[in-house]
């Protein structure tokens, strides 16, 4: 993983200058129009996976945002976060984040908007923690970034004008017995709901870290 904490801004915001082959050969995934999502997740998405170009909300769950970046980071393509650190390298290593194609800019400060442009020049998948008072011209300048870009915004929050939401419903822990045992297994009750064809909300149990079973339900 590449963190920039400490790093001026600057230095993210330069990606943008860089060769046009040379962002191309960042961009792992190559021409195909989804990026992969773990398959237990793939039925919360009308076509299966991410679809470049959109932005996508995550909220409820820092684990749900870790699979999401480890199915992209293994096939390989680039990752990227701006903002609040997630739970770390380790939590991020046991999701299954490839690190060696992980960028984390931890503290982009009030030039967040900036950050967040540039990395969506060169990298699949681009995670922002907002800040709470969000401009609106941002929200919308940054989608279309995205859209031009064909890299995907995933937002770990609200907000305006993003094409599917993921929120967790509900969640559970196992492993735990009475005052004794280990965490096992985190088991999330997710759902997507969005616009056009995600309109039809759906329905998954996903097991984390490792989300080896799902049943999609569709409503």
């Amino acid at each position: 993983m590449f963190d920039t904490l400490g790093m001026p801004a600057s230095a993210a915001r330069s990606l943008e200058r860089l060769a046009p082959d040379l962002l191309e050969q960042l961009r792992g995934t190559g021409s195909s129009e989804l990026l992969p999502v773990p398959q237990p997740l793939a039925g919360l998405f009308p076509e299966g996976g991410l679809r470049r170009g959109s932005t996508i909300t995550v909220s409820g769950s820092s684990s749900l945002v870790l699979a999401l970046l480890a199915a992209v980071s293994q096939k390989p393509g680039w990752c990227a976060e701006v903002g609040s650190p997630l739970l770390g390298s380790v939590a991020a290593v046991e999701a299954g984040v490839a690190l060696d194609r992980f960028v984390r800019v931890a503290e982009p400060g009030e030039q967040w908007p900036s950050v967040v442009a540039s990395l969506l020049e060169a990298f699949d998948i681009v995670v922002v923690h907002p800040p709470p008072r969000t401009r609106d011209t941002d929200m919308r300048r940054l989608s279309a970034r995205a859209r031009e870009r064909s890299a995907v915004l995933l937002v770990a929050g609200s907000w305006e004008g993003s094409q599917i939401g993921l929120s967790v419903i509900e969640q559970r822990w196992h492993g735990l017995g009475s005052g004794h045992g280990y965490l096992q297994a985190h088991e999330l009750e997710v759902q997507s709901l969005g616009r056009g064809a995600a309109v039809r909300p759906r329905r998954a149990t996903v097991w984390l870290p490792q989300a080896y079973m799902a049943v999609p339900q569709a409503l």
